[in-house]
């Protein structure tokens, strides 16, 4: 590569990275993801690497981040607040290992403390003879921002550190450090505020808790739900401990919250390198947003014999996850049929990897968000991905319009049979009337089988797809007639193939009055109401007689299924008022369907009590542990709430504990659990 070349990329390099520096630290409003900043900066790393003598002291590698805005004081940082260097691989953990006993010139395996990287903002707190002084961001690492109102504001900062019974003593000067954060359910609330505004939404939790921590009006941000961890401290008077898992804890007891249940000491790089990966692999059950693991070097005497280079400390690696977040191009926008003859837009896009795994389309909702966060047809949008849940547009990027781009308006004729598009009063969705829609039979027919449903193993989208057009089936009840004969005409269904669809088809006849509740497809009844309905009306045929008196749930009569409000009652009640629905149950039942005997409420020892499980079972999956519960006529939840009865804590419990802790829940372990159970 000639070297007027390399000049010429760096340039550019150092200027796309300052650009989004800005977008990303000043405006709180990135236009590509982490992941894609990440590529950008490890390619500026690697040719500086290569050319030291072409680095310059405004490289964007030279310094830790964008610079004060002007319209806050500036604080100086007494010592420097670095940044992490990244890895992305386990490679990377083991060749930071390595690079740590070289410098020390140690044999022995190094002891790490590793926690989850929050994706906040960093802050430095200053407490002088345990009150809090001056409050301040990071800025450029040396100077940051004088955020002081702004923190108080936050009820997990506290004002005061607190004497400890353990005789924990205060040191005169403190310089906390940690992550102001907001939950993923508190940015989802603000966003739907800013979008009923007519305001651009944020990007993700990380932009809200910035944006909200740099108000002018400090009474902004007391209306923000923002939160705090500390993961590390500046200059300090005393030190009464000796690694940074003791001065977490030594943290903790001042009163200032720490990350605590997930914090883990391990002892070498195998430890280590799964416990990253059991972060990564919880980071959905956390109630905010987690983007990796920070590795410390546990002991303080090692960290300060190792150092920091210009831009990080060498005692630290944080490592990063696979992103939720992609920057990509919205190739055109279609409308889908549901089930329940919903109309949705679906977003083609240009391919995009998130979270390790190719996204090819989002979901936009419906016409209303479209408009609200004005997305186009070409647009480049900022995509968001999280666990197994529909990936979703979160917000357009009309700084990168080129003129392409065109907008869209739903069709007022359903696309797939042609009918008239209603919406009813208090929707914001359009639906197809026509119940014998091909999409909404397709639909139907594929929620119907699903695992949560019947669970027909191996009848798949395409081969419902392939039933429809030949004409094997047209409805549920069809499926229980299908023959040998029918199934091998199918493309790609050979003779073991059908054999085994039929099998999973008999198989299926024997089933819960809580999956076929569920596969009925009744709108507003998923899985959890499902299982409500069942163990309150014990039998199909009582559900079916139930008035909206019966269902919905009434604290002070002491009337119908807790849970259940106006809305699903009457759902309930207008399907089973329809004599085309009724018909279709009978045909079912005449195809052979029978019911477990279900258990009376009477008879159900826990019935109505709601468990949530942190951490890991040893002896069962999650998915036994609800069946199980279930039978007992609990149900098994995800959030903890003052409803919930019992916490069953496994293996590395999460922040759930000290929840369930404060509130006064019944906390279970593993083997009580089983025989509270039996």
């Amino acid at each position: 590569m000639k070297i007027d070349d390399v000049k010429s990329e760096l340039e550019e390099l150092r200027e796309k990275i300052s650009y989004h520096d800005n977008r990303y630290y000043v405006l709180d409003d990135p236009e590509i993801s982490d992941a894609e900043y990440d590529r950008l900066f490890q390619r500026l790393l690697e040719i500086e690497r290569a050319y030291p003598d072409l680095v310059t002291a405004d490289s964007p590698s030279q310094r830790v981040g964008a610079g004060p805005l002007d319209t806050f004081t500036e604080i100086p940082h007494s010592i420097p607040m670095l940044s992490l260097e990244n890895g992305f691989k386990d490679q990377d953990i083991l060749d930071f290992d390595s690079r740590i006993k070289r410098f020390l010139h140690y044999d022995s395996p190094v002891e790490y403390s590793i926690e989850p990287k929050m994706d906040g903002l960093a802050v430095e707190l200053v407490y002088e003879k345990g009150r809090l002084v001056t409050a301040s961001t990071r800025g450029d690492g040396n100077v940051g921002e004088n955020i002081t109102n702004n923190i108080r504001t936050i009820h997990t900062v506290p004002l005061t550190l607190m004497r400890s019974s353990d005789g924990t003593p205060i040191p005169d000067i403190l310089e906390v450090r940690g992550e102001v954060y907001m939950e993923i359910n508190a940015f989802k609330s603000l966003n739907r505020e800013r979008l009923e505004m007519g305001l651009q939404p944020f990007a993700n939790p990380r932009n809200a808790a910035a944006g909200s921590l740099r108000q002018l009006d400090a009474r902004i941000t007391a209306k923000r739900r923002l939160n705090m961890y500390c993961y590390g401290i500046g200059q300090i008077s005393i030190r009464p401990f000796k690694t940074h898992y003791a001065l977490m804890i030594y943290l903790q007891n001042l009163g200032l919250r720490i990350n605590r249940p997930y914090i883990k000491v391990c002892h070498n790089t195998d430890e280590t390198v799964a416990y990253c990966h059991y972060l990564e692999g919880i980071r959905e059950q956390f109630p905010f947003e987690i983007d990796g693991a920070v590795i410390k070097v546990n002991q303080l005497d090692l960290q300060e014999r190792l150092g920091q280079t210009a831009r990080s400390p060498r005692w630290a690696l944080a490592y990063k996850f696979r992103p939720g977040q992609g920057t990509t191009r919205i190739l055109k926008i279609d409308v889908q049929v549901g089930r329940t003859g919903a109309l949705t837009p679906v977003a083609h896009l240009e391919p995009v990897e998130i979270g390790g795994v190719t996204v090819r389309r989002a979901t936009l909702h419906n016409q209303e968000e479209i408009e609200k966060k004005d997305i186009r047809e070409m647009d480049f949008v900022i995509v968001q991905r999280a666990g197994d849940v529909i990936p979703e547009v979160v917000k357009s990027v009309p700084s990168k319009r080129d003129g392409r781009e065109k907008r869209f308006i739903m069709p007022s004729r359903c696309p797939a049979c042609g009918a008239e598009a209603v919406r009813k009063k208090g929707e914001a969705v359009l639906r197809c009337p026509n119940i014998n829609c091909p999409a909404q039979v397709r639909a139907s027919l594929k929620h119907f089988v699903s695992k949560d449903a019947m669970d027909i193993d191996g009848l798949g989208d395409k081969i419902i797809s392939q039933m429809l057009e030949k004409g094997l089936v047209k409805e549920e009840s069809d499926l229980y007639r299908l023959r040998f004969e029918d199934l091998i005409r199918l493309d790609k269904v050979e003779q073991k193939a059908a054999n085994n669809l039929l099998q999973a088809i008999e198989k299926s006849k024997k089933t819960t009055l809580t999956r076929f509740i569920n596969g009925l497809g009744i709108r507003h009844v998923g899985e959890h109401i499902a299982e409500l309905l069942a163990h309150h009306f014990g039998t199909l045929g009582r559900l079916q007689e139930a008035t909206i008196e019966d269902l919905q749930y009434d604290k002070e009569r002491g009337t119908g299924v807790k849970g259940i409000g106006e809305t699903i009652a009457r759902s309930i009640v207008s399907y089973f008022e329809d004599e085309s629905n009724r018909e279709s149950i009978k045909r079912l039942l005449k195809a052979g369907i029978q019911f477990e005997k279900a258990r009376s409420p009477k008879s159900a020892p826990h019935e109505g009590k709601t468990f949530v499980i942190t951490g890991a079972l040893s002896s069962m999956k999650r998915s036994e542990a609800k069946e199980l519960i279930a039978r007992h006529g609990g149900r098994l939840s995800s959030s903890m709430t003052k409803g919930t009865d019992f916490l069953v804590v496994g293996e590395s419990p999460g922040s759930k504990l000290e929840k369930a802790t404060e509130m006064g829940i019944t906390i279970l372990n593993e083997e009580q659990f089983l025989e509270m159970l039996k």
